[in-house]
């Protein structure tokens, strides 16, 4: 599992790229997300539209950002999933546990009304 984290609007952009499937890197992302905590930044979005493929360790990652993030004040959002992970996602039922973009952009924007509202 590789990814990339970007700051993007006041908003944080983890770029999954290439197998989501667990294993040692789960540990570092958990790492890299309480990092982000501690620097004050708990909006984060995860951009899968580099994601060829994941498995329920992948999306056991997913959650437990989604739990860190919320449990600190803040969100994960879901963006650019292909139809193949969007798929895995309707089927497990966490498609309704997620905030769901078809965009980077439009996760961001949702962060930015928040704000604004």
């Amino acid at each position: 599992m590789r990814y990339d984290i970007k700051e993007r609007y006041d908003c944080v952009i983890i770029e999954f790229k290439g197998k989501v499937m667990g294993g040692p890197d789960a540990t570092k992302f958990n790492d890299d997300l309480h990092d982000l905590i501690d620097d004050g930044k708990t909006e984060v979005i995860a951009d899968l539209s580099g994601v060829s493929f994941m498995n329920s360790s992948g999306l056991g990652i997913l959650i437990g950002g989604l739990t860190t993030m919320r449990n600190a004040g803040g969100d994960l959002r879901i963006a650019a999933a292909s139809d193949k992970i969007e798929s895995l996602l309707v089927v497990t039922k966490l498609i309704t546990v997620f905030d769901n973009y078809r965009t980077v952009e439009e996760a961001v924007e949702s962060y930015q009304e928040e704000q604004a509202g």
